[in-house]
């Protein structure tokens, strides 16, 4: 336990994603079993997954304006104009609870926050979930008393100077659970679902509806494409399982056989943790193209297959995606050693500490006020 002369204060700033705010809840979560006493509370962006899943974790959570980086020019004003009114807000706040440590979660949403911990002289530590840092993270990194990052390739691409630990991403411990796989195929579109999986996932396994035999697909769609992919999949005579959202996440990835997959960090980290391998399809419109860096960082190692959403040049021809999809797919379906080889080698990149690693960086900021007891 933390030694300590008045409870610690530790705002977890940003949010938006599953991706971003689930390692965040897992970090508090050990923050609170080393320092019990601590006041935790997240400032977020106000969507609804931040305010539902913070207040099942038992935090409290407070709303702050904030903007992403503008795409014309005709949303500069209200960009400058939010984040400024999120800057003042966040200072009151830090000022208010007497912040002792500032965790900033990557994003957009976390930048105003950021920057009033640096001007207050508040210690700042960053979470990066990607091979890539987001351009909050290497905005910031000079400043922060910590940058933790989910995978080593990411200390390359922040400033020199900036403290960088590769701890992994904070995951749940249920991930890390042992459970035996099944012919379960999972597709996983993020928290909000990905419109193309959503639209030429089931034409690929359309294709390979032979291959299917005793496996059972389970849909992650998002909440916008629910219905038309019950319709399709209908349609197309599959039987398939379709949810907007997958609650328990480590009970299902622990036995899923294979995984049709965007390369968000967190979700590679699930991945990996669970030992499933995945055929990848990279976000085409990621900022900095950063998914495929997730992605190719797998592939390499021999855990991840990759296709691309748009179409692939093969000759003289341009590929469908669908069609490339059920050409990575057959394989996979087919061969249970290849699964579970490339199932090994995910094994290899998870990180069951990262949460208590994560959890401990926090608290030694806080070094004047706490004293920690020697890492095990």
């Amino acid at each position: 336990m933390i030694n300590q002369s008045r409870p610690l204060s530790i705002v977890f700033a940003g949010g938006g994603t599953a991706g971003h705010l689930f390692p965040a809840i897992a970090a508090a979560e050990q923050v609170q079993r080393l320092a019990a006493d601590a006041r935790i509370v997240f400032a977020g962006s106000g969507r609804a997954i931040e305010q539902t899943h913070v207040a099942a974790a038992g935090f409290d959570y407070v709303s702050l304006p904030s903007r992403p980086l503008p795409r014309s020019m005709g949303d500069w004003v209200p960009f400058v104009v939010e984040n400024l009114a999120g800057y003042w807000a966040a200072c009151r706040l830090l000022a208010d609870e007497g912040t002792d440590v500032v965790v900033g979660l990557g994003g957009y949403a976390c930048a105003p926050t950021a920057r009033a911990a640096i001007r207050l002289g508040v210690p700042l530590v960053l979470l990066e979930q990607n091979v890539l840092p987001g351009r909050a993270t290497r905005w910031l990194a000079r400043r922060a008393a910590a940058v933790c990052s989910a995978w080593a390739p990411a200390k390359t691409h922040l400033p020199p100077g900036a403290r960088v630990w590769t701890t992994g991403n904070p995951l749940r411990a249920a991930f890390f659970e042992p459970a035996e796989k099944k012919r379960l195929l999972l597709v996983l579109g993020g928290s909000h679902g990905a419109h193309a999986l959503n639209i030429d996932v089931p034409k690929a396994l359309y294709r390979v509806a032979s291959a299917l035999k005793g496996w059972r697909i389970v849909h992650q769609t998002g909440e916008a494409d629910r219905a038309a992919v019950e319709r399709l999949y209908r349609r197309l005579g599959l039987d398939a399982e379709i949810t907007p959202f997958i609650a328990d996440m480590p009970r299902l990835m622990r036995s899923a056989q294979l995984a049709v997959s965007r390369a968000g960090g967190t979700t590679l980290s699930e991945l990996a943790a669970t030992g499933t391998p995945a055929v990848l399809v990279p976000y085409p419109h990621a900022a900095d193209d950063h998914q495929r860096r997730n992605a190719e960082l797998l592939a390499r190692a021999g855990g991840a297959v990759i296709v691309e959403q748009c179409a692939a040049q093969q000759g003289a021809e341009a590929v469908r995606f669908d069609v490339a999809l059920a050409d990575a797919l057959r394989p996979l379906l087919l061969e249970a050693g290849q699964t579970a080889a490339m199932g090994r080698v995910m094994r290899r990149f998870a990180r069951p500490e990262a949460a208590r690693q994560v959890a401990r960086i926090i608290l030694q900021q806080t070094h004047a006020r706490a004293t920690l007891p020697a890492a095990a």
